[in-house]
């Protein structure tokens, strides 16, 4: 019992130090309200501070793809508890959001700028993409995506959970609308600068491949039922209202 409230008391903390970098993330890619954000701070000289903010991506983007496959868990849970493989999980990329916050150098060569009706609308189209990825997360399941559910069911003693596969609200509309609310919250800005361009471009990047390989876990884990949904349903961009196709999918039984 001592160790599950332990492992309790780690999986909150974990979710603190995401729910931190989450919030610093609104406000480092927007400007907003930070002393240091995507275009304030420390400027060098351009060639060391494509390199270092390459390499802050690239160390997040590794081990935000490698820590998320199948293979690499059953190894990981050798180490760690099972319950806490996914709060770990959490834990490190919100370290690693962290140290891309501190570190990184702004560009500030502007790309493009734009104001009235055209900076409001891209402001609320990035706020929207913020809201679509909260909300995306909590039509899934929020507190098991971070870790939370995992050691609440260790805890009372309880076994893993086996999610069914469906598609709540968004996920009618697109395959990875936790996804696609990045890149609306990264791309859409009225002040586009080289650091900004570079940012977005890297994550688009690696949101594209690790969507590549979390996809083919998922036709693995669900089968035929995720292999319909793929079919009917695009991956990040929805389709017009009047070409959306029927979607009707049952819970895997494979």
């Amino acid at each position: 019992m001592i160790g599950r409230i332990a492992a309790l008391l780690y999986a909150v903390a974990s979710y603190l130090v995401f729910s931190v970098a989450f919030a610093y993330a609104v406000a480092f890619v927007g400007n907003l309200w930070v002393s240091k954000s995507i275009d304030v701070g420390s400027e060098g000289g351009l060639g060391p501070s494509v390199l270092i903010d390459v390499v802050l991506l690239g160390l997040f983007a590794v081990q935000h793809s490698v820590m998320a496959r199948p293979g690499f868990k059953r190894w990981w849970t050798r180490i760690v508890p099972a319950s806490c493989e996914r709060s770990t999980y959490v834990l490190i990329s919100s370290l690693l959001l962290l140290l891309i916050f501190w570190q990184w150098r702004p560009i500030t060569v502007t790309i493009w700028r734009v104001d009235g009706w055209a900076a409001a609308t891209l402001t609320a189209i990035s706020w929207t993409g913020w809201l679509v990825t909260l909300t995306s997360s909590y039509m899934i399941d929020h507190f098991e995506l971070f870790g939370l559910r995992q050691v609440l069911d260790a805890l009372h003693g309880a076994a893993a959970r086996v999610q069914p596969f469906r598609t709540p609200l968004l996920y009618k509309l697109v395959r990875h609308p936790l996804m696609l609310g990045f890149l609306l919250a990264f791309w859409a800005t009225p002040h586009m600068t080289a650091g900004h361009l570079l940012f977005a471009l890297v994550n688009t990047g690696y949101i594209l491949v690790g969507l590549w390989f979390e996809e083919r876990d998922l036709v693995a884990h669900f089968g035929a039922s995720y292999e319909r949904y793929r079919k009917q349903v695009p991956m990040l961009m929805p389709r017009l209202p009047g070409r959306r196709s029927r979607l009707k999918v049952q819970p895997s039984a494979e």
